[in-house]
């Protein structure tokens, strides 16, 4: 039997930083609000901290640095004590050996030694001389901008871990994007002018974007941000549902309000009604429940996501690296990154004679990663780690398996399409319908931008009418990693392109 219904001025489905913010912004104006959340016990999506044993693992790695003066002010408002100032440091390791990231090409070609050096020189040489004409793919971009043997060394172990997709049906506009004004003749130009203490010119925003040198972090991760947002909408006398899924969304025309039923894990639906309804579940699971079914319900379920997960291990030793992680650019492990959760925050990891390391495994949900038991992941990470020379499987003392899906919308060929149909016909029929966040637009931001949407979202609330295009919100891919923190007047200028995440080669030519 479904528990009675109550109404509220709005109902959000999600309780990620998108959804949060939202509550809590709209709450601050005297809006009635309940957040739908799946998980039982945890708000913050993919920005969450799990907790095992008291070590604590952040989902995917999350620096605190935002261009938007009003979301830093928010940070601070919702944890006004608790950030800690950290060093960024994040390497590729690639056969026993790390590398700069940003790549160093002195370094690079140093730690290769001589014989490599001088064939990845070689190569690159090679294919300035005689490179791809019709450059269509990934691959075919970067071997003519560094050769093919630096790519096959640097690019292509990762990317395709990353994507689940060779580099050869990947477009090259994605890589145009991403590696922007990077090139092996100016990285090699710079090294010299640097060793000469020539390089003197500022990075005046021109120049290839470099990455900052520390950043803030909540001192037991980022769960911490999300855990006060909750708290905060509580006390403003919102609620919370946790372990409810959006079962059914349907919009009343003759009362003018909409009526929610979600499920619970005992089975029994939450039923409420509510003026407003704002969703960050991914746009494919949002369609499937609007009743009537959508017209472009094909184009929701069109939609695909990369799915993640984190097998952290708990080691006798040292912390195995300084980094806060490092890329695995090795084709005989599966992990594409491993973090050290220590070096996030000293917080995370509470035993000192323990190191904790997570390592990171792209999947797609059902596949053989992701259905693998718990044990089966721990046995392959320990082993991936004895592979690569990081540890002695002696040593790991424990583990633990965090899965996160969807944790990235994928861009193929066809979904700015599937996405406009179902935002057109969706936006159109119901205009107290909201999208904001990352799988709830189907948009690769990061959590600011994500908090953005939701900030935008309730000022269209408060003021009855969509006069903020939360749609324009976005960022290009380096754009956290360069720049003051808050150096925008305000989140109007936070508007940037679209960030860089791979597409297919469309009507792609046989070779």
């Amino acid at each position: 039997m479904p528990r009675a219904s109550h109404h509220v001025d709005v109902a959000i489905i999600g309780a990620g930083p998108a959804g949060l913010t939202a509550g809590y912004m709209l709450g601050k104006q005297g809006f009635t609000v309940t957040l739908i959340e799946k998980d039982p016990e945890q708000v913050g999506g993919i920005s969450r901290t799990v907790e095992h044993g008291g070590f604590r693992f952040d989902i995917g790695g999350h620096r605190f640095f935002s261009k938007s003066r009003e979301v830093v002010d928010l940070w601070n408002e919702l944890l006004p004590d608790d950030f800690i100032e950290r060093p960024r440091m994040s390497r590729i390791y690639y056969r026993g050996k790390y590398y700069s990231y940003p790549l160093r090409a002195f370094e690079a070609l140093r730690n290769l030694g001589l014989w490599q050096s001088t064939l990845c020189m070689a190569s690159f040489f090679r294919w300035k001389l005689f490179p791809h004409k019709e450059v269509r793919s990934f691959e075919q971009w970067v071997v003519n901008q560094f050769g093919a043997r630096l790519f096959g060394i640097f690019f292509k172990t990762y990317t395709e871990k990353v994507w689940g997709m060779p580099c050869d049906e990947m477009s090259a506009d994605w890589a145009a994007q991403r590696i922007k004004g990077l090139s092996l003749g100016k990285a090699v130009w710079d090294g010299v002018r640097r060793s000469l203490g020539l390089n003197k010119q500022p990075n005046d925003g021109m120049q290839a974007k470099t990455l900052l040198e520390s950043f803030r972090y909540p001192r037991k991760g980022p769960g911490m941000m999300w855990d006060a947002a909750r708290d905060r909408i509580l006390e403003q006398g919102n609620s919370v549902l946790m372990g409810h899924t959006l079962h059914q969304l349907s919009w009343d025309e003759t009362a003018g309000l909409w009526r929610v039923a979600a499920m619970g894990r005992d089975g029994r639906l939450a039923m409420l009604t509510a003026d407003h309804v704002i969703s960050s579940a991914p746009m494919r699971e949002l369609a499937s429940r609007i009743h009537p079914l959508p017209a472009t319900l094909p184009d929701a379920m069109a939609l695909n996501y990369r799915d993640f997960l984190t097998v952290a291990l708990m080691i006798r030793s040292d912390d195995l690296f300084p980094d806060n992680w490092i890329y695995i650019h090795d084709e005989r492990v599966q992990v594409g990154r491993i973090q050290n959760f220590r070096s996030w925050s000293p917080e995370m990891v509470p035993d000192p004679a323990l190191a904790c390391v997570g390592l990171e495994y792209f999947c797609f949900e059902g596949d053989g990663l992701w259905s693998s038991s718990d044990e089966d992941l721990v046995a392959l990470a320990t082993r991936e780690l004895a592979t690569l020379g990081l540890c002695d499987p002696a040593a790991v003392a424990g583990g633990a398996v965090v899965r996160q899906e969807k944790a990235y919308p994928v861009y193929d060929d066809d979904y700015a399409a599937h996405v406009a149909a179902v935002r057109g016909e969706l936006e159109a029929r119901y205009p107290t319908l909201h999208f904001v966040g990352r799988n709830g637009m189907h948009r690769y931001n990061n959590q600011d931008h994500a908090m953005m949407t939701a900030m935008l979202t309730a000022r269209n609330i408060a003021v009855g009418a969509r006069r903020h295009d939360v749609w324009a919100v976005n960022e290009d891919a380096e754009y956290h990693e360069a720049g003051s923190e808050g150096d925008d007047a305000g989140i109007a200028a936070a508007l940037r392109s679209e960030r860089a995440v791979p597409s297919r080669i469309a009507d792609r030519k046989a070779a």
